[in-house]
């Protein structure tokens, strides 16, 4: 197919046929196209939608996001995930805060040196608010051009990346690279769907290779088989005085500067007992059992990550007095309205949403 042939049916189809509405379509404001990219990578837009609406609503420029202090920020984040993109939007925001009279970059190579920016943010933006001629690749991009053109390559191979964003390239319209690259986006979210694509309807059918072989189902190729792994992770809910016992994660692993309880993690289920549990406070916390006023178990829901599947258990434990082991930095005593202030791992906000 044409590069010509191709682009003229997109756009028609984008003019004329494409109904995906979202509030941050067609708006040349930087800060907002930036902070939609951030929060839909990894993420569907079903589930990004309302956290960018409520970001906006208390964040409605980047200085009030720059000034803003941390734990309120991943407080906001919280259920959404990946949290290293809450990190990097915090650090960005205050350095172009700070360096830059909080004006975003206008040039593709100078976004791309801003943390949490990487080759597709820094497209989405140059085209979407500079009308610079670079075109996004993503998931949905590398499957459309995979089944209009029959390629086969790996689209996560390095070759398959070099080859799509090529073609990417040579597709995107130079004249309104804004508008096509959201119609290329559009068009593999609501047509040329990952399953049960609309090949039947769709304005590419003639020219589409992987329609006419019946390849549909099996491209794009991807080389990387993702081996997932089972965690289980074991909280011990301490509570003595009204107050619980809280840690934040500070270790570079999943839920990054995120707030827990006190965490056991084992090789695999504990089926744990109040035996069991009374012996492990025992021999790992010198807590005798003459302290201890009641312990609850309760199974947790699991989690699926997207390389992990979290697995475990709450264990309540209601003591008389907070122990010596606790009494250090790493720990903190907080009653239930600090609690409701910080941010939890949806894992853990199984257990809150009933307390």
């Amino acid at each position: 197919m044409k590069n010509k042939h191709f682009t003229e049916r997109l756009i028609n189809w984008h003019i004329n046929n494409n109904t995906r509405e979202m509030p941050w379509k067609g708006i040349k404001d930087a800060y907002k196209v930036w902070l939609s990219e951030i929060i839909l990578q990894q993420t569907r837009v079903e589930q990004g939608l309302p956290y960018y609406e409520k970001f906006v609503k208390k964040y409605p420029d980047i200085f009030s996001l720059a000034n803003a202090k941390d734990a309120d920020v991943m407080k906001l984040w919280e259920g959404l995930g990946y949290y290293s993109r809450c990190r990097n939007l915090l650090h960005t925001a205050r350095s172009i805060a700070k360096n830059s009279d909080g004006k975003f970059p206008q040039q593709y190579n100078d976004l791309l040196q801003l943390k949490g920016i990487g080759a597709y943010t820094a497209s989405a933006i140059a085209s979407f608010c500079y009308d610079l001629p670079y075109a996004v690749v993503d998931g949905n991009v590398f499957r459309v051009l995979s089944r209009i053109t029959g390629i086969d390559t790996p689209a996560d191979s390095t070759e398959g990346k070099k080859i799509f964003t090529a073609l990417a390239n040579t597709y995107l319209d130079k004249k309104d690279p804004g508008r096509y690259n959201q119609a290329i986006m559009d068009f593999g979210a609501t047509v040329c769907k990952p399953v049960a694509p609309y090949c039947s309807n769709c304005t590419m059918q003639k020219f589409c290779i992987a329609y006419k072989t019946g390849r549909v189902n099996t491209l794009p190729v991807k080389e990387k088989i993702i081996h997932k792994k089972i965690r289980w992770f074991n909280y011990i809910i301490f509570s003595a005085g009204g107050k619980k016992l809280i840690q934040q994660r500070l270790t570079k692993d999943i839920w990054q500067s995120l707030y827990e309880f006190y965490l056991l993690e084992t090789e695999s289920n504990m089926h744990w007992s109040k035996k069991s549990v009374i012996t492990m406070l025992e021999t790992q916390l010198s807590i005798k059992e003459n302290k201890i006023n009641t312990i609850l178990i309760v199974e947790a829901v699991s989690q699926q990550l997207t390389h992990q599947l979290i697995k475990g258990w709450f264990i309540e434990v209601h003591l008389d007095t907070i122990p010596s082991c606790f009494d250090n930095n790493t720990f903190h005593w907080l009653d239930k309205k600090q609690i409701k202030k910080l941010a939890f791992p949806k894992f853990i906000n199984q257990y809150l949403t009933n307390y």
